[in-house]
């Protein structure tokens, strides 16, 4: 299916640009994936999440977070609807949801969707699985921004140690835990 692989190289040129920190070029890019996956795998395909959620981390990289909001919980639906509430890919969107909660200061509805998400990244992948040490870091970070700093850092070291394991030492998501502890006390 043609138009299907179109939906995959759109995608990837958003991740592409999203990665080089180039938000603007990757919004139109990030609609057009979203209609086109719509019309060609339905409303309520699991591809069609993939391409709402990368469209609101974009929104909310440019502080466009009631358009992130929107996406992320019909995202977070659908992929709840096609996959079940305990797969990996809702806890990768409860994340995603919380850390937009987290940037508004929301804190009280983030805290909630951090611990579900670890709760099902970590039955589906284990404890030392990047994906787990991303929302624990994020999780680490919703609490020092809280003045949580006793909650905050065994969180963060959890992340960097689980780092660590999956990723080796000298890895550059290893160096992101150990500037995030470094801040919690500095």
């Amino acid at each position: 299916m043609p138009e299907a692989d179109d939906v995959g190289a759109l995608t990837r040129e958003v991740v592409r640009l999203k990665e080089a920190g180039d938000y603007q070029a990757a919004t139109p890019i990030a609609v057009r994936a979203v209609h086109l996956a719509e019309k060609v795998l339905g409303t309520d395909h699991p591809i069609v999440a993939i391409t709402l959620n990368n469209l609101a981390a974009l929104y909310r990289a440019q502080s466009c977070y009631a358009d992130a909001e929107a996406l992320y919980l019909r995202s977070l639906a659908l992929q709840v609807k096609a996959l079940g509430p305990d797969d990996p890919e809702v806890g990768s969107i409860l994340n995603n949801l919380a850390r937009l909660y987290d940037a508004q200061g929301r804190y009280a509805e983030a805290e909630p969707l951090y611990k579900r998400s670890l709760a099902i990244l970590t039955k589906a992948f284990g404890p030392a699985h990047p994906s787990v040490s991303l929302t624990l870091n994020n999780f680490a970070g919703l609490y020092e921004e809280q003045g949580r700093y006793a909650d905050a850092e065994p969180l963060y070291k959890l992340s960097l140690a689980f780092r660590v394991k999956a990723l080796g030492p000298v890895h550059p998501d290893v160096g992101m835990s150990l500037n995030s502890l470094a801040g919690l006390y500095f």
